[in-house]
């Protein structure tokens, strides 16, 4: 059974339709890539799922509740841990101030994600600001499994970072999928790095899905056709 499900979903912005049917499920334990090009609807699906903006049609389950019914806070409570595109970390805040904002009782606490991202541990005291572009990374994610959820959304959580620190973070979900339980959502443009941890992906284009399988079977043609500049 599916942990969440997204079954036709249509998102506008005014007069403008931005999704025309996205297809989607993650089950328990699962990771999922969620690709294609630029502009073709990735983060519209991801604010939808988690109640950012409003669909005007279809589908949203998440663990035998209607999201759609739900207010964005409500369905984070439920267990949707998201790290936006961006990062966003409480800038004027404290490395453990940021992890212990919206903190919820469970596994994950400042010991477990210290030993996920070490370097946080390290630069508890200094504020987000303060911090680099790949610890902000690494903070932001801290920060959402610290709300100890179900499924982690992971919007371009590489974007724009310097080799080695995109390595390390492609190493911590790896980790996550070894060790732990939960299901993940995973935005990225790099299919080589996805292929290691991706266990299905799910292709958009220009607002609707148009290729769902296995990681492994999304071949050369369904690259260029779908994914290719």
């Amino acid at each position: 059974m599916s942990l969440l499900s997204v079954k036709g979903l249509c998102v506008k912005y005014g007069a403008s339709q931005a999704l025309f049917g996205v297809d989607l499920e993650v089950a328990e334990g699962e990771v999922v890539a969620l690709m294609g090009r630029n502009g073709m609807g990735k983060t519209t699906t991801i604010k939808a799922i988690c109640r950012m903006i409003a669909a005007s049609d279809g589908e949203i389950g998440f663990a035998g509740q209607d999201l759609r019914r739900l207010p964005s806070f409500r369905a984070a409570r439920l267990g949707i841990g998201l790290v936006p595109e961006g990062r966003r970390c409480f800038a004027p805040l404290t490395v453990r101030e940021n992890l212990i904002a919206s903190a919820q009782a469970g596994d994950w606490d400042l010991a477990r994600v210290a030993q996920l991202f070490p370097r946080l541990d390290e630069r508890a005291d200094q504020v987000a600001a303060s911090l680099s572009g790949g610890e902000q990374q690494m903070l932001a994610i801290g920060r959402a499994l610290m709300t100890n959820p179900r499924l982690l959304i992971l919007d371009e959580a590489t974007e724009g970072l310097a080799p080695v620190v995109r390595q390390e973070i492609w190493t911590a979900i790896a980790r996550l999928k070894a060790e732990t339980g939960l299901a993940i959502l995973v935005v990225d443009k790099s299919l080589r790095e996805l292929s290691g941890v991706a266990d299905r992906a799910v292709v958009v284009e220009r607002g609707r899905t148009v290729w769902t399988g296995a990681m492994g079977a999304l071949d050369a043609d369904l690259t260029d056709r779908y994914l290719g500049v």
